[in-house]
């Protein structure tokens, strides 16, 4: 443990003074013995006395030197595996003061299973079983586009059984419905000879690979050959998928297709990020294409994140061609694997591409972070609400109706208020259906629609954007007719919400709108709805309990609805007046009703 500055300070410079001078990659820690940060040299030692000897004239190197309490190295072949160590550590260790790639995930492969009659899939786990990877590609679309194209033109097995001669001759297997519908010729059964599977599995390889103009002459050769045979129903299905391919071909070639494989990176950076593009070009083609984020911590070079940059795109795709095209000179040396800075021609123009792609990138970024900081969260939601709706205006203003009549009795009803997508309980509302005779829910949202916004009309009161009715079609055109009479279906839109499957009706409209269950516009609807309905029923209970402790009391020969109230104003609850002593109700409600209301809820203890 060392116990003072100047005690670490000593005990660092041994450490740095016996660092060699090799290839590999250096380690810092802190006084909890925790990695602090990771680098990569070609020079250890050099690279690690750099931090000591000279002034550091970025704040937070200065800090992490400041912090440093250990040093440790691994020492490699070449600066090439310096490179990749460092990002496989930093990956595992995520140090603090290292640059931070923002984008992580697991992309999909295409693979071609090492098996018999080999599977092509999809994955996102790279096995070392001898089996043939693509990819990673960025996007999942262009995976199970490449895999149905494949299906479309050649009848791959989809089934996971061991076809290995001695199962198919043993008869293990019988044939699936992929057989019957023409999407496998039932290698399983012996039906589909070998030779011809591999040559269609070569030719997939080939157009994963980017190669896809041998694979066209190949079934060009293969059609005309049908043809020559009079054999045109095979020639035409031969001519299809040819039609197929050069479709693919037409989308993905956008350079010369003498470029044949080539790796782009461009990079675009500022005081907070960086942002590098990846392009691979096989035969002229575009076959993958990634934009990779990387913070800063320690004010890390554009060589530096681009260097990050290539060896992770090494790590994921497990190779790099042999050409790599860069922006800027690296001071690194890659074997196998040349790098060249492109000033003119068609690789001057795919670094453009490139170049523009992370533009792009980056600007869009910075837009969305714009819209995010300028736009609070109510605006946006009330946005995504009135584009969801298809209303005119925000919804800053809403409430939803509900009816509740539990077994016919006690029918009341509820309004409650979003303002800015959120509840505004001072104005919620209660209602007494007065004008309904039994549970008539069509009736009782008109009555309670039509109390209401008269009321606010008649008052001057602002009206909301948006009602929502609990309830089907019938609750819905209940509350138009009513919102109609009034004036007010210009000025008020109106929408139900179904219970069960959460639909969304419009006046008129019977066909309904459902919404992603995900969707923000369902969850601010669902929370009205939910309100609504839990201030209806507690209104609801409420009044059940009064009416029942009301009728009880009424059951007391000789008490009438003063004395009840009287009782209530002193005793406030009914299980007061019922624990109440003879004395405390005569003092109330005099001798007589006194002793009634006592001898009543005191029978058993007076027998």
């Amino acid at each position: 443990m060392i116990n003072s500055r100047s005690d670490r300070e000593n005990q660092l410079k041994l450490l740095v003074q016996a660092l060699p001078s090799s290839p590999g990659v250096y380690q810092y820690f802190n006084e909890d013995g925790v990695i602090i940060y990771i680098g990569k040299a070609k020079d250890l030692k050099k690279r690690v006395s750099s931090y000591f000897t000279k002034q550091q004239d970025n704040g937070k190197t200065r800090i992490l030197v400041n912090k440093i309490a250990d040093i440790k190295h691994l020492v490699v072949e070449s600066e090439e595996d310096a490179l990749l160590l460092e990002n496989n550590l930093i990956k595992k260790y995520q140090p603090r003061y290292n640059i931070l790639l923002k984008d992580d995930k697991s992309f999909p492969y295409i693979v071609v299973k090492n098996e018999p009659f080999p599977r092509v899939f999809q994955t996102r786990n790279f096995v070392r079983d001898g089996s043939t990877y693509y990819g990673p590609y960025t996007s999942v679309g262009m995976v199970r586009t490449l895999i149905e194209l494949f299906r479309q033109i050649y009848p791959l097995r989809t089934c996971k059984h061991n076809l290995s001669q001695e199962n198919i001759r043993a008869g293990k297997f019988r044939e699936c419905l992929e057989y019957h519908i023409g999407k496998c010729k039932a290698p399983c059964i012996g039906q589909y000879d070998e030779q011809i599977y591999a040559e269609n599995i070569a030719a997939i390889k080939d157009i994963l690979s980017g190669n896809i103009s041998s694979v066209l002459k190949y079934m060009h050769k293969i059609m005309l050959n049908y043809a020559d045979e009079l054999a045109f129903e095979q020639a035409e299905e031969v001519k299809n998928k040819i039609e197929l391919l050069k479709g693919y071909q037409s989308k993905s070639t956008v350079v010369n297709p003498k470029i044949t494989n080539v790796d782009v990176f461009s990079i675009i950076d500022d005081e907070k990020a960086g942002f590098v593009n990846f392009l691979r070009v096989v035969d002229g083609a575009i076959i993958q294409s990634h934009t990779m984020e990387f913070r800063k911590k320690l004010d890390e070079s554009a060589s530096d994140i681009l260097l990050m940059a290539i060896s992770e795109i090494q790590n994921r795709l497990h190779f790099l061609a042999r050409e790599v095209l860069v922006p800027i000179k690296l001071d690194i040396e890659l074997e196998r694997t040349k790098l060249l800075v492109p000033k003119i021609g068609d690789k001057k123009k795919l670094m453009d591409l490139s170049e523009r792609n992370v533009k792009y990138y980056r600007l869009d970024k910075l837009k969305q972070q714009s819209l995010h900081k300028k736009e609070p969260r109510e605006e946006r939601i009330l946005k995504v609400m009135q584009a969801d709706l298809r209303l005119k205006v925000l919804p800053r203003h809403i409430e939803c109706f509900d009816n509740s009549n539990i077994q016919g009795t006690n029918p009341v009803a509820a309004c409650v208020v979003f303002r800015n997508a959120k509840p505004y309980k001072k104005d919620y509302r209660h209602f007494n259906i007065k004008t309904v005779i039994g549970p008539n829910d069509f009736a009782s949202m008109e009555e309670v629609v039509y109390r209401r916004y008269k009321r606010l009309k008649e008052e001057g009161q602002g009206l909301p954007q948006l009602v929502v009715i609990d309830g089907g079609k019938g609750q819905l055109g209940a509350a138009v007719k009513i919102l109609r009479e009034l004036g007010l279906s210009e000025q008020i839109s109106v929408i139900g919400i179904a219970k069960r499957l959460e639909e969304i009706f419009y006046p008129g409209d019977p066909i309904p709108l459902y919404l992603d269950k995900n969707s923000e516009t369902l969850k601010i609807i669902q929370h009205l709805r939910n309100e609504a309905h839990r201030f209806g029923i507690t209104f609801h209970r409420q009044k059940r309990s009064i009416n029942f402790i009301t009728s009880e009391l009424n059951e007391i020969p000789g008490i009438g609805d003063k004395t009840i109230e009287a009782l209530f104003n002193n005793f406030k609850s009914f299980n007061n007046i019922k624990s109440a002593t003879l004395e405390n109700l005569t003092s109330i409600i005099g001798k007589d009703k006194g002793n009634k209301v006592y001898s009543y809820f005191n029978r058993g203890k007076m027998d």
